[in-house]
């Protein structure tokens, strides 16, 4: 079990640097090329964010098993984002939710929610069409996001900051290649990692598959979102931060989700089922999550240190209750 739980580290370690070599290559691609800066934002950088996520969800799919993994891994990602990512870091400093146009992104992410969960509880399961659905509702996200911002809507100057990170100003002859070749070597590699030792140590643990993708991965995978709020709240643009969270919940459960779906027709995979723990028990906890987010942006509220110690607290309750659910604990 400790060997397994070593290579699973390993393949998170592999998914996370791999994620931001790609993405930084990218963008040092797309710079070069001449590609708008706007263009770069809405798809490179906002992919990037999920790459993690993209590429465990996508191989748990295409190697055929109960994809476990997959739907846990999305689930259990955007539960860490809210609780551990924006709880932990409000405890330092206070989070203020004043972000112009935060709110439109917040409608969008409920909205986002409440569909995987109708579609987990309508068909209880995710293929092609539902695939189809998400795929189509990230695509016009993305294309209002872009002709707003275009329009002036205020989000530019966030988006120019999301460049500026990934960026490289010297020396990116080479490094643009580089990035790029150990980013997309990197990525399956680490999820072929992570997925095979995942499921052998829920077989050793004796537990369902959608366990170790709610906890283990959900959270490995939450890691650099967790650090780049942490320096946000820091420097007291945690607002910009938490954009970003939103951004990155919406592209979980439409890009992940629609791509792991769309691939449930490759040669050898299968639909992603959602069991009944995760639809009575995983799933209200996003939503509830979700919704207290959303109301606080709605309201232009503060993530205090009360209530971000209160958020942290809810998600290690969480997770022990996974574990004594599980029986593992």
């Amino acid at each position: 079990m400790l060997i397994q739980i070593g290579f699973i580290v390993v393949g998170l370690l592999f998914l996370l640097v791999a994620g931001d070599l790609l993405v930084r290559g990218a963008v040092n691609l797309a710079t070069q090329l001449k590609i708008p800066t706007l263009l770069i934002s809405l798809t490179i950088v906002a992919f990037g964010t999920s790459a993690p996520e993209f590429v465990v969800s996508l191989q748990d799919v295409l190697n055929g098993d109960d994809n476990g993994i997959a739907m846990g891994n999305i689930i259990g990602s955007n539960i860490a984002n809210i609780l551990l990512v924006l709880g932990i870091p409000a405890v330092i400093t206070p989070m203020a939710l004043h972000l112009k146009g935060l709110r439109r992104h917040a409608t969008v992410m409920v909205i986002a929610t409440a569909a995987f969960i109708f579609m987990a509880f309508y068909s209880g399961i995710l293929g092609l069409v539902w695939g189809l659905v998400l795929m189509g509702m990230i695509l016009a996200y993305i294309t209002y996001v872009g002709v707003h911002a275009m329009k002036g809507g205020g989000e530019e100057e966030a988006l120019l900051d999301d460049i500026e990170e990934y960026s490289e100003t010297s020396g990116s002859a080479w490094k643009t290649p580089l990035f790029l070749i150990l980013g997309l070597l990197g990525l399956p590699l680490g999820a072929h990692i992570l997925i095979e030792n995942g499921s052998g140590l829920a077989s050793t643990l004796g537990v369902r598959d959608e366990l170790i993708g709610l906890t283990i991965v959900a959270f490995g995978t939450s890691l650099p979102e967790l650090a780049t709020v942490l320096a946000a709240a820091v420097k007291k643009h945690a607002d910009v931060a938490v954009g970003n969270i939103v951004g990155s919940n919406i592209f979980n459960i439409l890009f992940v989700g629609g791509a792991a779906g769309i691939a449930s027709i490759a040669p050898g995979a299968t639909p992603s089922f959602f069991p009944f723990e995760m639809r009575f028990i995983d799933m209200p906890v996003m939503a509830v999550a979700t919704l207290v987010l959303a109301i606080l942006i709605y309201a232009r509220g503060t993530i205090t240190r009360l209530l971000g110690a209160v958020m942290g607290a809810a998600y290690v309750g969480y997770i022990v209750f996974l574990g004594l659910n599980a029986g593992i604990i």
